[in-house]
């Protein structure tokens, strides 16, 4: 088995060995991963922070020990850039722009520096709303993970990751997570609000705000109101989505 380490600012996860695959995910600088298959272009992956797989380029990452892998495994010291636009130094002093929600305790194994220490890991819920508002009006883009593309399920996960919680990637995994409310009512602002299509499946997912309204992505990060049907988009006076469940994760 081989471990790595993002030392870029994003490298896109594909859905296969292919420049022209779909983008299923993607690497923040400082998130770390097994490599389960390693071919002479691409490398198969298992993202340690949510067991995501996908494809990745060899020439986007370096290789970290097993030790080192493990190392970081079990640390409790977790810590998360939490401005919209960072800086870190490689070792020939050039600053390498990193954005919100990168992983800046293992800096030192790509042998860059990072003087600036963002958020711990302790959870914070009360500032849920506040970091999702720094992603509004971020465009949608599928895999996207950053306030320069980002999908719905991106912005859940990314959000609760900089508060110190710990979310899969997808709507559907999400979903699985926390604990069912019955109503809208016994929500709290930063709760789940998940969402399904004309099949059933969970396809899409929201941050619950105060006063009945919800964060999502959806074309952009954007807010919209929130009942019992589902959100409603006041500019197309419509229902786009479908409420299926209120999460709320612990």
């Amino acid at each position: 088995m081989q471990y790595g380490i993002c030392h870029l600012s994003i490298i896109p996860v594909r859905s296969s060995a292919d420049d022209a695959a779909e983008m299923v995910s993607q690497l923040l600088y400082g998130e770390h991963f097994k490599v389960l298959e390693h071919r002479k272009l691409w490398s198969k992956i298992r993202i340690a922070f949510d067991g995501y797989e996908g494809w990745i380029s060899n020439q986007q990452y370096t290789m970290i020990s097993e030790g080192d892998y493990y190392q970081i495994e079990g640390s409790d010291d977790i810590k998360i850039t939490s401005e919209l636009i960072s800086f870190t130094e490689n070792k020939q002093n050039v600053l390498i722009p990193i954005v919100l929600g990168s992983t800046i305790q293992n800096v030192c194994l790509s042998h860059y520096k990072f003087d600036d220490f963002g958020a711990t890991n302790h959870k914070n819920k009360e500032q849920l709303v506040p970091t999702a508002l720094l992603y509004l009006n971020a465009p949608y883009l599928w895999g996207g993970k950053t306030s320069f593309g980002i999908d719905c399920s991106g912005l859940t996960q990314m959000v609760y990751k900089i508060n110190g919680y710990k979310l899969l990637r997808d709507a559907a995994q999400q979903s699985t997570q926390g604990e069912a409310l019955s109503f809208i009512e016994e929500s709290e602002p930063g709760d789940l609000a998940f969402f399904d299509n004309k099949d059933g499946i969970i396809d899409h997912v929201g941050i619950i705000m105060d006063n009945n309204y919800v964060i999502h992505c959806h074309g952009k990060v954007r807010i919209d109101r929130l009942d019992h049907t589902g959100i409603f988009n006041t500019e197309v006076n419509n229902y786009t989505h479908k409420l299926r469940v209120i999460k709320k994760i612990v």
